[in-house]
């Protein structure tokens, strides 16, 4: 039996502290990989000299963790990571620090030091807008109403295992059509839409696997024959637990705040 081999040198530094991190995808930045953002951050981390604790091993490798990133092309106000470093540091001075290091549309919002347990846990559902450019309203509440009023609606996505067919309509906990006055009346500041739009807003249960935006999507086409003249700007507004009586979704980092006291 070959014997196997150990790597030489000092074992890395142990980490002392996790951070939880909210950032955002913004702009043409929303068509960054998830790969490019990685790569994006890594360099960041030593431009902003982020003591990053690392993994032991021949290819050691700097220990974060990221949770449920939204995919290529879509925007988000809510996307979460989690390092560990091995010196404490102030949760705000990284945040700023980090931000710095970024392009502008990958925005550090919100860092916080991580209690014991897994982000991933608190991550229950997801509030989503679209934005539907050159499409009337009537058109656009009439194919959501459609749908709505279904038991189940299924659809098929081509995966890395082949297709797979799933209910996409348990899925959809609230589902409302707004014009651009109603939206801007809703949303105040936190997002701003285009005057020339209908505009669909959900909150979405996380299930496995995982109800995408896009997903919901061929359903309306499939099942109410919704055709857009061009694709809807998709926007995450948040993630994180979810409160059933209101079907509104948390700040999964709000609690964390309260117990540092940061």
């Amino acid at each position: 039996m070959a014997r196997q081999r150990v790597p030489e040198g000092p074992a890395p530094d142990p980490a002392v502290q996790k951070l939880r991190i909210r950032y955002t995808k913004r702009g043409r930045l929303r068509f960054s990989s998830s790969r490019d953002f990685q790569r994006a951050l890594e360099r960041a981390l030593r431009r902003a000299d982020v003591p990053m604790a690392f993994s032991a091993g021949f290819h050691p490798h700097p220990k974060i963790s990221y949770a449920n990133a939204a995919s290529t092309g879509t925007a988000s106000e809510a996307e979460y990571f989690e390092i560990s470093v091995t010196q404490r540091v102030d949760p705000e001075s990284v945040r700023v620090a980090l931000d710095e290091a970024l392009p502008e549309g990958l925005d550090i919002l919100q860092v916080v030091e991580a209690p014991p347990g897994a982000l991933a846990d608190l991550l229950e559902a997801s509030d989503w807008v679209l934005e539907f450019g050159g499409l009337d309203v009537a058109t656009l509440r009439a194919a959501v109403d459609t749908l709505l009023e279904r038991e189940a609606a299924e659809v098929t996505r081509l995966t890395k295992t082949g297709p797979r067919t799933f209910d996409v309509r348990g899925a959809i906990l609230t589902a409302e059509v707004l014009t651009p006055s109603e939206a801007a009346d809703t949303f105040g500041t936190t997002h701003v839409v285009r005057p020339d739009c209908a505009i669909l807003r959900m909150v979405v249960r996380h299930t496995t696997p995982a109800v995408r935006p896009d997903d919901i999507l061929t359903a309306l086409r499939e099942i109410a024959d919704l055709q857009p003249p061009r694709p809807p700007l998709v926007t995450r507004l948040a993630q994180g637990p979810l409160d059933t009586a209101t079907a509104r979704v948390a700040d999964p980092l709000a609690a964390d705040e309260n117990a540092d006291g940061i």
